[in-house]
């Protein structure tokens, strides 16, 4: 099989790759990407299986240097940005990870996620009645930017003046994710790092002087058998709190949107009976997966599918496609949003699995149900173009109306 079927950089694949996906699955799952320099794996099984195999990781650091692992040196001006990164958990392993992980999660708890759902439907509802209200408009900067980045920064405890900040700092460092990414892009994403790292570095200096009720105060507060974090610690974990809660759910409400207007039938038997939301929310990021695929490094030489795969190599793990498998799927190309069980991976799996999926469930369940109570008869106002990134792939807008 030709490998041009698989192409990030693609437009039209970003717009569509299933087609792709589905033929890749069938005649190669397992396969060298030389454009990206990543082995591809496309099938359900063997996702699933890597994202828990110990012998991948996010990060190869902790075991070898770049050099030792036959890798170019990090560019020093990059320094800032890998720091900041790695003194939050998402590319540490164990036991750094492990580590992290536990104190985070004290703070980040389950009762404060569920605490924060009068806050979101409330943000929410003024949102979606304010786009009804206006007859229509940018369902993604109206409704969908601005819920999850509000709703992070009301749990950090940012000051409202301030809060018009995270989005672009958000944004910046986001675009070290894509494959590649530009010179531009990466001193653009160094110069977010520096400022939201120094403005943050503020921030939890104030609230270990005077702690509130909201989490950088209780991060800076966190205890576990004499360990805490450290002041780098807290910073990178907010800093991966934002990014990682508020780009993959804006992508995923404007990519559940555009789907449903796309299967207009689903959209009305969501309409006639808002107690599918639950269900619809874990379809939706099936269906059109918002952050389609994850890196890992090979840690120890491995076999997937039957295909040798080197230490020192890099694996791109399809999470689009793997949502798709009809080995795990009925009828996979077809929104269902009654679908049950619903297995997808959206959030990952193993040590790495999204800390805050709970909060991302309830922002968009919340912000479904504020839309279609607001605007029960919304509809498409024009094509959506879809953004040029394919590993967080989202619409760059999504003009609708009444």
């Amino acid at each position: 099989m030709s490998d041009i079927a698989y192409d990030p950089w693609s437009p039209a694949f970003v717009a569509n790759p299933y087609p792709a996906f589905e033929r890749i699955r069938a005649e190669r799952p397992v396969f060298f990407h030389e454009p990206t320099g990543q082995w591809v794996v496309s099938r359900y099984a063997d996702v699933d299986a890597l994202l828990r195999d110990r012998r991948l990781g996010r990060s190869y650091l902790h075991i070898a240097s770049h050099e030792e692992f036959g890798r170019e040196p990090e560019a020093e001006f990059l320094k800032p940005f890998w720091d900041l990164v790695r003194a939050g958990m998402l590319d540490v392993e164990p036991p750094a990870h492990t580590r992290l992980r536990r104190l985070v999660s004290k703070a980040f708890t389950a009762r404060r996620v569920e605490g924060l759902r009068p806050t979101i439907r409330r943000l929410a509802t003024e949102l979606a009645s304010g786009l009804a209200d206006r007859g229509g408009g940018d369902l993604l900067a109206e409704v969908a930017e601005p819920l999850p980045v509000n709703v992070i920064a009301e749990m950090l405890g940012v000051p409202e003046t301030d809060r018009s900040l995270l989005r672009p700092w958000s944004a910046d460092i986001c675009g070290m994710y894509e494959l590649n990414p530009s010179q531009e892009a990466q001193r653009t994403a160094v110069r977010a790092a520096v400022e939201f790292s120094d403005y943050l570095r503020g921030l939890a200096r104030a609230r270990r002087a005077e702690p509130r009720d909201d989490l950088i105060s209780a991060l800076a507060g966190v205890v576990d058998e004499g360990d805490r974090l450290t002041e780098d610690e807290l910073i990178g974990t907010c800093v991966l709190l934002l990014n990682a809660g508020h780009e993959a759910t804006v992508n995923a409400t404007g990519n559940g949107w555009w789907s449903l207007f796309r299967n207009p039938g689903e959209l009305e038997r969501l309409r006639a009976d808002h107690s599918l939301i639950p269900t619809a929310v874990e379809e939706l990021m099936r269906y059109d997966t918002p952050a389609p695929m994850f890196e890992r490094w090979v840690l120890e030489d491995i076999a997937v599918a039957g295909v040798d795969i080197p230490r020192g190599a890099e694996i791109a793990l399809q999470f689009a496609s793997a949502n798709r498998d009809p080995a795990v799927f009925s009828d996979p190309d077809r929104l269902d949003i009654g679908r049950d069980p619903n297995p997808h991976i959206t959030f990952g799996l193993g040590i790495h699995y999204c800390l805050g999926a709970p909060l991302a469930r309830i922002e968009l369940a919340e912000s479904y149900g504020a839309l279609l109570r607001a605007a029960p008869d919304l509809r498409l106002a024009g094509e959506p173009r879809w953004k040029p990134g394919y590993v967080l792939r989202g619409l760059e807008s999504l003009l609708v109306e009444r």
